[in-house]
């Protein structure tokens, strides 16, 4: 089966000091302490990543050593490291300049599931869909990592002559997940004006820029192409397949595409 994707779906604050992390109103946190990661490699022989997202803010003083352990992160392949700016820390003097209202409402959406870590605070990093944690600790970040269900489908990727990729998904499950195009610009500074980090140059790694819906995966094997249009997002510097199942469920596959 083979078909082209062409649409686009471009898609108050308190602060409370606790262990160095700024809390957003009804939050919650904990952590976890284990040890480190393993990713065994999909059917192609190319590690199966992680998936590793920051929820972080501008304005928020407590941010600056997640952003950095972030980009430390992102050097890791065997981990898809995604940066969310939210918005709520908007009205504290400073308005985020990469936010986006999505990633708040995801966020709030992972904290309704009640995992571990879960809350509506920054920094927070969420591995896989579904256990959090302060975003600056890395000992249980990467005990998250290592805990993470690595037994999900498979995702290859090639391109085609024309620029567009074409997408395989190789696998069987009895769930269903949605299948998202996440446009990412690998390095962003940015130059804060006023508020927590007022007069500070602060350093982003693959910030979100645009969510794509491109359908479901059904839990059978699927093929299909992803037109040239779809990779040419203002800012936009790498790409990545995202497979999650509803609701901000758990993410079962991902792929960073080789374009």
């Amino acid at each position: 089966m083979s078909k082209i994707i062409t649409s686009l779906l471009i898609g108050g604050a308190a602060v409370a000091g606790f262990v160095g992390i700024q809390l957003a109103p009804t939050s919650a946190v904990s952590s976890a302490q284990l040890t480190t990661p393993a990713s065994p490699p999909d059917a192609t022989g190319t590690p199966r990543p992680v998936v590793i997202e920051l929820f972080t803010s501008q304005g928020c003083s407590s941010c600056p050593p997640a952003d950095l352990l972030a980009s430390r992160l992102a050097k890791d392949d065997s981990l898809l490291v995604i940066t969310r700016p939210v918005t709520y820390w908007d009205r504290l003097g400073w308005k985020d300049t990469l936010a986006r209202e999505d990633n708040s409402a995801l966020q709030r959406a992972y904290a309704a599931k009640g995992h571990e870590g879960a809350g509506v605070y920054t920094p927070q990093m969420v591995v896989n869909g579904g256990g959090g944690a302060v975003g600056s600790r890395e000992n249980d970040i990467r005990s998250l990592v290592r805990r993470a269900d690595a037994t999900g489908p498979s995702i290859s990727t090639s391109v085609n002559v024309d620029g567009a990729v074409t997408v395989s998904i190789k696998g069987k499950s009895d769930y269903l997940a949605g299948i998202s195009l996440i446009a990412l610009s690998s390095s962003e500074s940015v130059r804060i004006g006023r508020g927590e980090n007022g007069g500070r140059t602060m350093h982003y790694t693959n910030v979100v820029k645009a969510e794509q819906n491109l359908g479901s995966w059904r839990g059978r094997p699927m093929e299909f192409v992803v037109s040239p249009e779809n990779f040419r997002i203002s800012g936009a510097d790498k790409y990545a397949i995202i497979l999650q199942r509803p609701g901000a469920g758990p993410i079962v596959a991902a792929r960073l595409l080789d374009i």
